[in-house]
């Protein structure tokens, strides 16, 4: 059996940079992850992979728009290749995480793939995709398990119509009607991407505004924005079903007035919010 120092469960953001640091303080450190690429939520599905997509969006928003201001004259239509975007988008992913792996190496990190859970105190089980499982020990181990998407106990994710974020960045088609449900940054990050690659955009939001954990004043002028940009909001309504038809969903809502209020697009995609 190995045994280690220090045993990190998680190579997020919090996961390998503890890791490091445990590392250059001289301890012996093995970092466990369950899936095959290091970096989490934040750079597998998360935060880098959704940056790429909005650069994308918006080199592509320029040229529609704003190039011919430059002086630059574009012959024909701008035409866009959601497929040539993802992959633009899994390359910077993976030179990302190819950037973790550099790191675990420099420090002389162990990696160990396979899901963490503990025996006791300073045991921990590691269960491997092929089936086995391998034992070590720690005399401190480091929980860095990160999140996942959240969703509402009344809606059945199918992941290829009824959607989260992770599917959102890797549909193949861009959709003739998203609609998001929760208007935090998370789902309008996403909503901007499709928007301005020419989806309807329909947020529905709890909430009498925007963002609500951050700054009125922010939430207001971003609200100002997505307006400009063809967003509709739904704001202070309350989901109450999404079901699916065929290739369309269907989102039913109540207003503070318990009025009803339905809207159907080809995507749905719930972003209200993450979970341990």
């Amino acid at each position: 059996m190995n045994s280690y120092d220090v045993a990190v469960i998680g190579s997020g953001p919090g996961g390998y940079v503890a890791a490091i640091r445990c590392a250059q303080l001289g301890m012996k450190t093995v970092l466990i992850e369950k899936y095959s690429t290091l970096g989490g939520t934040c750079l597998n599905v998360g935060c880098i992979p959704s940056k790429a997509l909005l650069d994308s969006s918006h080199h592509y928003d320029d040229a529609l728009k704003h190039f011919e201001n430059h002086g630059i004259e574009i012959t024909g239509d701008v035409k866009i290749s959601l497929e040539k975007m993802i992959a633009r988008k899994d390359t910077v992913v993976s030179q990302t995480t190819a950037g973790i792996d550099f790191l675990m190496k420099k420090n002389k990190i162990e990696v160990i793939n396979g899901m963490g859970s503990f025996k006791d105190a300073t045991h921990v089980l590691i269960s491997k995709e092929d089936g086995t499982s391998e034992e070590i020990e720690a005399k401190s181990t480091i929980i860095a398990t990160g999140s996942k998407p959240s969703s509402l106990p009344f809606i059945t994710l199918d992941k290829e119509r009824i959607i989260t974020s992770t599917e959102a960045l890797k549909l193949k088609e861009i959709p003739k009607h998203l609609v998001i449900i929760g208007g935090g940054v998370i789902g309008l990050e996403l909503g901007q991407v499709y928007r301005r690659l020419g989806a309807e955009v329909s947020v529905i939001e709890y909430m009498d505004r925007i963002i609500p954990t951050m700054d009125k004043s922010q939430s207001k002028e971003l609200a100002k924005t997505f307006k400009k940009q063809g967003v509709k909001f739904f704001l202070s309504h309350k989901v109450a079903g999404v079901t699916i038809n065929g290739d369309q969903v269907t989102v039913t809502a109540h207003d503070k007035k318990d009025k009803e209020v339905s809207i159907t697009g080809d995507y749905c995609l719930v972003s209200v919010g993450r979970k341990p």
